[in-house]
């Protein structure tokens, strides 16, 4: 980022991403070269991210501060559809009752997911990456991606991207616009996600990360998730923890900043954040 030294890190944007290797020591080998790169650059830090713990690094003294919930899948939508909680189904039927519907599709999607994403991102404090980077991730991922939106009389209300790997759907994106919370079409929309991956036969649902107890901790977990622990390695082999109080004041000042300014902004600033 301007006037400040940057960072190398194993995987940006995403919650996991370690080295490609056959062996550990293949691994560690890669890693110090990477450390090594990182030095030669004159970056200021360098933050491996793992899905698991790794041997080479020690045990983290305290647990990590971010989970990702991964949900086992049954064969079809039909069995998970009976395996969800009451409260959840009632949940899912309120948006369709109220004339909403989940579209899943591709690029032309982009668009409304991008409009919905931008407003959700201003209300967290957060700059939004460019809708030109969205559009390449479709393009390029091609069919191993969908977008899903859902819309009630032609106005979409929450948008989301899926990514599919060999045996996993993971949803890296999504939000939901707050003045239709009431009718909860993020519920819908998690839903359609949930049944395309139960019904093309995947045996994984990964929801992404939270931090333990937050609410969207909360969300993920009542779909029947469980909390896998992410190892996030920082210089000196310490546990990234991901905050900071300069993180919650420039979130702050961000969050008070006008629509125009923070998209025009935002795009600009995002590839220099890894999160």
């Amino acid at each position: 980022m301007p006037f400040f030294k940057g960072s190398l890190v194993s995987l940006p944007f995403c919650d996991y991403g370690g080295p490609l290797a056959e062996s550990e020591d293949i691994s560690l080998a890669l890693l110090k070269e990477a450390e090594r790169l990182a030095s030669r650059l004159g970056l200021s830090s360098w933050e491996w991210r793992f899905k698991t713990q790794p041997s080479f690094f020690p045990e983290p003294k305290d647990p990590p501060s971010k989970v990702r919930l991964l949900l086992k899948l049954p064969p079809s939508a039909d069995e998970l559809w009976k395996a969800l909680k009451s409260k959840v189904r009632s949940q899912v039927r309120r948006p369709m009752k109220e004339g909403a519907e989940a579209v899943i599709g591709g690029l032309e999607l982009v668009p409304a997911f991008y409009h919905i994403y931008q407003e959700n991102m201003h209300y967290l404090g957060s700059p939004p990456h460019s809708l030109k980077w969205f559009k390449e991730v479709i393009k390029n991922f091609s069919d191993q991606a969908r977008v899903v939106v859902v819309y009630k009389e032609n106005c979409p209300l929450a948008a989301g991207i899926i990514l599919l790997s060999s045996d996993t759907v993971t949803v890296p994106w999504a939000a939901s616009r707050r003045a239709y919370k009431r009718i909860s079409p993020n519920m819908l929309l998690y839903w359609k996600f949930l049944n395309f991956a139960a019904d093309h036969g995947f045996k994984y649902f990964d929801f992404g990360r939270s931090t333990p107890g937050s609410g969207t901790y909360r969300f993920k977990k009542q779909w029947g998730a469980e909390p896998i622990p992410l190892f996030w390695y920082q210089k000196a082999g310490e546990v990234s923890s991901g905050s900071s109080r300069f993180r919650a004041l420039v979130e702050n000042v961000w969050r008070r900043l006008p629509s125009w300014a923070v998209n025009w902004l935002g795009p600009k600033l995002r590839g220099y954040i890894s999160l």
